[in-house]
Order: structure tokens, then C-alpha cells, then sequence
């Protein structure tokens, strides 16, 4: 029997999935945690509908009812990713302050939020931007940096004619880094190091919004 394996890093929800995890009715579900399961450790390329089905204890054909093919099971996967990836984004409950200072700690928070979730689920993170062809309507990463731009211009902290296509300049930076951090020249530097360097991205990224 496949031994039940949780997921409990950081802010990301709890999944796990044994062979006879899953009431009737669920079996989506179920072929989503395991799914992530699998591109966790192994990225898209660890994903097939055979070993997902394997693991939940069903045939692959009893896939089909739920997931045309492959690409809408990882889909459903990197959705799935997205939502985690937002949750980590959020800032800490019970800041204080003037609303401009909290505006900017949100800011702050989302985009610190996005490099250490790629640090720490680069599997997840490559299934999330680059595994699925696409996903339908905006990913939850994009509608928090959306969400926290526009709380700094009601804030006062961000002029309006500044707010104007900066989530771009925000998300590339923080992308950027992250894949220098995995991918770049930045992999395998100590994540000490990372983390200091992360903060001034983010912060050098904000104080040119509002300079």
C-alpha cells in the first residue's frame, strides 16, 4: 500500500493521499493531491496520468472521467500551486501603523512571498509558469500583486499615475531573481545570502514605484 505522504511547508494546505484516500465522488480531488505530489520533488515531467491513478488506487481510464488528458490534470495541478503560492504571499495578521506603511509592508510581503515559495517548492514553481500550457483567468500570485498595488494608491503610497502597469515591473523582478536563485547565476549560493539579496530586490523594486 502506498505509504500516506502530507505536505505541510510554509503556508500551503495540508494534502494527503492514500491508496483509499478519497469518497466516492472525489476521485478529481484525489488525482490533484496526487499530483502534487508528484511535481513536488519531480516538476511537470513527473506528472502522468498512470502514476497519479497508481497512487490513488484507481484504473487510468477512471482518470478520463475527470481530466480529458494529461495537460488538464497538470492544469488542475498548477491551479492548484497557485493558490499555495498566494497564501504564502500574504502578509502577517495584526500589522499596525499608518495605512501607507501597512500598504507598503503588503507590497512587501507579496513579493518576498513569491522568491520564497520558488526557493523552497522549485518544483512546484516550474509546474506553476511553465508546466501547464496556461491557466484559465488570472493566477492568484498575479491578482495579489494586483491587489496590493492598488491598496498602495488608496493608500496614498502610490501615485495613480504610477499604479498604471506596475504589477509588470513588480513581477519581473521578483520572477527574475527567482529563476537567477534556481536556475541562474545566484544557484547554489547560501540562502542566507539569497534571502538578503531577495529583500533588496523587493525593496529596491518598491522605493522606485514611489520615488
Amino acid at each position: 500500500m502506498f505509504t500516506p505522504y502530507t505536505l505541510t511547508r510554509g503556508a500551503c494546505q495540508e494534502v494527503t493521499v492514500t491508496k483509499s484516500g478519497y469518497h466516492h465522488g472525489d476521485l478529481g480531488a484525489a488525482l490533484i493531491d496526487a499530483g502534487l505530489q508528484l511535481t513536488r520533488l519531480g516538476g511537470p515531467e513527473a506528472l502522468t496520468v498512470r502514476e497519479a491513478t497508481r497512487r490513488v488506487g484507481v484504473s487510468p481510464n477512471a482518470a478520463y472521467r475527470h481530466f480529458a488528458d494529461r495537460e488538464a490534470l497538470l492544469r488542475a495541478v498548477a491551479s492548484a500551486i497557485a493558490d499555495r503560492m498566494a497564501a504564502r504571499m500574504l502578509p502577517a495578521e495584526g500589522r499596525g501603523g499608518m495605512p501607507q506603511s501597512r500598504a507598503r509592508s503588503r507590497l512587501r510581503a507579496v513579493g518576498l512571498g513569491y522568491i520564497g515559495f520558488a526557493l523552497d517548492e522549485p518544483g512546484w514553481f516550474t509546474v506553476a509558469f511553465f508546466g501547464s500550457p496556461s491557466l484559465d483567468g488570472v493566477p492568484a500570485p498575479f491578482r495579489a500583486l494586483v491587489d496590493a498595488l492598488d491598496a498602495m494608491t488608496d493608500a496614498g503610497a502610490l501615485q495613480p499615475n504610477r499604479r498604471a502597469g506596475a504589477e509588470w515591473p513588480c513581477w519581473s523582478a521578483v520572477h527574475g531573481f527567482a529563476e537567477l536563485a534556481l536556475r541562474g547565476p545566484l544557484r547554489g549560493a547560501p540562502r542566507s545570502d539569497l534571502d538578503t539579496l531577495a529583500e533588496r530586490t523587493v525593496d529596491d523594486i518598491i522605493a522606485g514605484l514611489v520615488g
